[in-house]
């Protein structure tokens, strides 16, 4: 009977294991690798990092109608392997929202959490972002399209909320739930996540990398002490919803810097 148990036990390790590193190769695995590969190509181009840029939510088409259906179409299907996460915590057992706290049973509370990580990671990446600028450890991040059409800050705030849900549910509330099936322990997942948030924004920079690395062990911190996700979606909203939508205005307070 031991002999079976332990070995269903490593048949199940196996399973999760596999299961992880397909989600993160239809997910934010792929952004990663695609984001050193971006990086190297940077490095190698023979233009100074700082005299590059890193288009986040460029133009698909040049006819309106067309270039609108490409962006809500490309935030559809982002979504698609969050909705594959949540199935599989479902599977699993349990409710999958209220398993990483990824409801609207408190909204007060982690309306409150998320303004307040707003202030604790936001304002101060904004100023190391321009830090890494004024070094030269960062490319200009062409976070909107300067030329908006009537429906590009909505869109801007779908993208924003694309990239709350993406983050925040898969490399937070699924990854932090499988890696402590699977036997690692705090810290290890906490820095493990943050290096794999920092590793698919390389393609910004090293700077962005570190940034970002430090976002993730903030908020996996963070969701590790209040087990709720939506904290941490409403902030990577709003902070991104901010850097999206305010990116026209930074470029004509300071071009050399945004532009």
């Amino acid at each position: 009977m031991m002999a079976r148990a332990d070995s269903w036990f490593l048949i199940r390790r196996r399973r999760l294991g596999t299961e992880v590193l397909l989600v993160l190769g239809l997910s934010l695995g792929a952004s990663a690798v695609y984001s050193v590969v971006s990086l190297l190509a940077k490095a190698t181009s023979g233009t100074a990092l700082a005299d590059q840029t890193a288009t986040i939510n460029g133009s698909l088409s040049d006819r309106p109608w067309l270039d609108l259906t490409y962006q809500l179409l490309a935030i559809g299907f982002d979504l698609v392997p969050v909705a594959l996460v949540l199935y599989l915590l479902a599977i699993s057992g349990g409710n999958p929202f209220r398993r990483i706290g990824f409801d609207l049973t408190r909204p007060g509370r982690d309306l409150g959490r998320g303004a307040l990580l707003v202030l604790v990671v936001g304002v101060p990446g904004i100023v190391l972002y321009v830090v890494w600028r004024l070094l030269g450890f960062s490319a200009a991040v062409v976070a909107a399209p300067l030329d908006g059409q009537w429906y590009t800050v909505p869109v801007l705030v779908l993208a924003a909320l694309r990239a709350a849900l993406q983050e925040e549910v898969i490399v937070v509330g699924y990854l932090f739930t499988r890696l402590r099936q699977l036997g690692w322990r705090k810290w290890q997942i906490i820095l493990g996540a943050a290096v794999l948030r920092g590793s698919y924004h390389l393609y910004q920079g090293p700077g962005p990398f570190v940034g970002n690395v430090a976002m993730g062990v903030i908020f996996g911190w963070c969701y590790w002490r209040w087990g709720r996700v939506m904290p941490l979606v409403v902030a990577h909203w709003i902070i991104d919803i901010v850097s999206f939508v305010g990116y026209p205005l930074a470029v004509g307070l300071a071009p050399a810097l945004f532009g």
